[in-house]
């Protein structure tokens, strides 16, 4: 038993950190759902790792018939499905090992505030909760991190003493979520310019010719 004061750590470090194509995921990882650092993505990659390894405990368990097992996987999946990591309550087991890192990271509080429409970007949503602007059921919530369940996900709202319910606020997004994008401008084709055809060059025998013509008096 450990000291309580001395928590423990919640994630595990990667066994190769320095590979190419895991850094370049994680870097991409922590713009799209704005993480702090990679300490939270591996809270992320190690949650994953767990629920995976019990379904996969449990689907060995299944097979070999125990009883326990069956309501063991009907709790699993349960859980699971009240945070939003499945999308049916009546999942099986393969679901949850077909889950990936990105679905743990959009179960976030910040990651909903965004989806919501309560924030312009994913940025400005880990802002607002870490300054006390979002809460859930009218109790302040300040830890971007949190896991939202469906049933806290209805009530995330701006704080009844927070400037940004005034509509009117410049840090309110501009744009609600899910509006239609502009449509692109398309390009105006321009017409095509008719050539003018010059006059043919007269030579000078016919130039000659000609005003000798105009000065011959009438009736000659």
């Amino acid at each position: 038993m450990g000291v309580p004061k001395f928590s423990r750590r919640t994630y595990d470090r990667p066994s190769h950190p320095w590979r190419t194509d895991r850094m370049k995921m994680e870097t991409e990882m922590l713009k799209k759902f704005a993480l702090k650092n990679k300490k939270e993505f591996w809270k992320a990659e190690t949650y994953l790792r767990i629920i995976r390894g019990q379904a996969r405990e449990l689907r060995a368990r299944v097979k070999a018939g125990e009883a326990q097992a069956k309501k063991e996987e009907a709790l699993l999946i349960r859980r699971l499905f009240n945070l939003g990591m499945i999308q049916t309550a009546d999942a099986m087991l393969d679901d949850i090992l077909a889950l990936n890192v990105e679905s743990v990271l959009s179960r976030r509080l910040s990651t909903i505030v965004y989806l919501k429409g309560l924030s312009g970007t994913i940025e400005q949503a880990r802002q607002f909760i870490n300054h006390g602007h979002i809460g859930i059921n009218s109790h302040k919530v300040s830890v971007p991190g949190m896991l939202v369940t469906r049933s806290q996900e209805q009530n995330i709202a701006y704080m009844s003493g927070s400037p940004l319910m005034d509509s009117m606020h410049p840090m309110r997004p501009k744009v609600e979520f899910g509006a239609a994008p502009r449509p692109e401008a398309k390009p105006v084709e321009a017409k095509p310019v008719l050539a003018v055809k010059p006059a043919a060059p007269t030579t000078a025998p016919q130039a000659q010719a000609e005003s000798s013509q105009a000065n011959q008096p009438k009736g000659a």
